[in-house]
């Protein structure tokens, strides 16, 4: 009995082991990739253009400063540097960061977040450069103009209709917006000033309030009457129905929460992050890799679909971007957690990392790709960036990667110990 007892130690401790090696092993490939991949864009900086996605056809799809998605690439490059300490990736970080001073200023749409905190967030973060500070918080500022303080949330779209066209969303708010709170809780850090603080954390609250259903799905979109505060409508944009659940949105919103912990140390954005990580890890339509379809209830023809689903063709597409985003939320969320509650998520996300990084996922050294990974969906709806590879799940997936190294060496996934409201109480 003991022999067999030592036995099935030892095995535990090879697994255990071989996993933590698989993490390791795929760094060095995923690097060798990198290298050919990323090795392409020289030619592409010169036009000040930022590699999105593939055409239809193959070929590549930039974008200019102002897309949505235009902070993703340089922020890769930031990570390229971290996990290589390799000086070519920080230059080529410097150029497409740089690229989108402009943006500093732009009060235009929501994602003033995502396209100055990738990018400039981890130039500063990881390049040292103290001349972004300023930049974060004039980005802030921009973000914060979006802010109502009737309804105590930042707009999302200036002006966008349902699917039905007949139903006019006057002050939209979607769930992807719980992504650019991070700007604004660092703002806060940097500058002292606690209005950006105070505003992420209305967001989030209001957010939790309207967005979120009692399992913990989410709406997509919840649009407001900009002078009472009423919500008007709760529908889809992206997602396959109004009542389903549009698996990058839920992604978003784990991450969202476990950051607003990070900031705040209030241990009800943890719970509320704990249960949206259960909805998401639990759901029975999850396939066996993890990586998510589009949509967690797209084979479902109990729900109402708002858009042309085209003569009820199945689209069970794959999101690698909506994977990659909750593994490297989960990373961060087992980090607050006990050992035995953040087994479960270390796992799933290894998982996660591990699979994505196979030929299935992953570009090979050979293909002409400019990205790492594919078989990411944007917006089934909308035909745009169905399954193709898109430069924001290349960024959460070495972020991811990064975390993970960190997670298995013992050290904390960030170097955040103390709330930035304990900072703002300092000053």
């Amino acid at each position: 009995m003991n022999r067999i007892i030592v036995l099935l130690m030892l095995l535990g401790l090879s697994i255990s082991c071989t996993s933590k090696k698989n993490i390791k092993t795929n760094k060095q490939k995923i690097i060798e990739v990198a290298e050919v991949q990323y090795g392409k864009i020289g030619d592409v900086y010169k036009s000040k253009l930022i590699p999105r996605t593939h055409h239809k056809d193959g070929s590549l799809r930039s974008v200019p400063p102002f897309d949505w998605t235009s902070g993703f690439y340089g922020g890769n490059m930031w990570y390229m540097y971290e996990l290589t300490k390799d000086d070519k990736w920080k230059e080529r970080a410097i150029d497409y960061t740089e690229i989108l001073d402009t943006i500093q200023w732009y009060s235009g749409n929501h994602d003033v977040g995502f396209m100055i905190n990738c990018s400039y967030g981890n130039g500063y973060r990881v390049g040292g450069k103290e001349d972004y500070k300023q930049v974060l918080i004039n980005a802030a500022e921009s973000l914060s103009k979006r802010f109502n303080n009737n309804i105590g949330l930042i707009k999302s779209w200036n002006y966008r209709k349902a699917w039905n066209d007949t139903t006019e969303w006057f002050f939209p708010v979607i769930i992807d917006n719980m992504m650019n709170l991070e700007l604004l809780f660092e703002a806060s850090k940097l500058s002292g000033n606690k209005k950006y603080y105070n505003i992420a954390i209305s967001h989030a609250n209001k957010t939790m309030e309207n967005h979120y259903r009692e399992d913990y799905s989410s709406y997509h979109v919840v649009d407001y009457d900009a002078i009472t505060g009423k919500v008007l409508d709760k529908a889809t944009c992206q997602g396959y129905a109004d009542e389903s659940s549009w698996s990058r949105g839920q992604a978003w919103g784990l991450y969202g929460y476990v950051t607003c912990y990070r900031a705040t140390k209030d241990k009800k954005y943890l719970d509320f992050a704990n249960n949206i990580a259960n909805y998401i890890t639990t759901h029975p339509s999850i396939p066996k890799d993890k990586i998510p379809y589009w949509d967690y209830h797209v084979n479902n023809k109990d729900y109402k679909v708002e858009w042309d689903y085209q003569n009820g063709v199945d689209y069970l597409y794959r999101d690698v971007s909506a994977a990659t985003i909750t593994a490297s939320a989960l990373i961060e969320l087992a980090s607050y957690l006990s050992e035995e509650e953040a087994n479960n998520y270390i796992d799933y996300a290894k998982d996660i990392i591990n699979n994505v990084s196979t030929s299935k996922y992953m570009a090979s050294k050979k293909e002409d790709n400019y990205f790492l990974l594919k078989h990411s969906v944007g917006s089934v709806p909308h035909s745009g960036d169905v399954d193709m590879p898109v430069n924001y799940a290349d960024y959460y997936f070495l972020e991811a990667l990064s975390r993970m190294l960190n997670y298995e060496e013992g050290r904390h996934v960030l170097p955040e110990k103390t709330s930035i409201a304990a900072v703002l109480q300092q000053l």
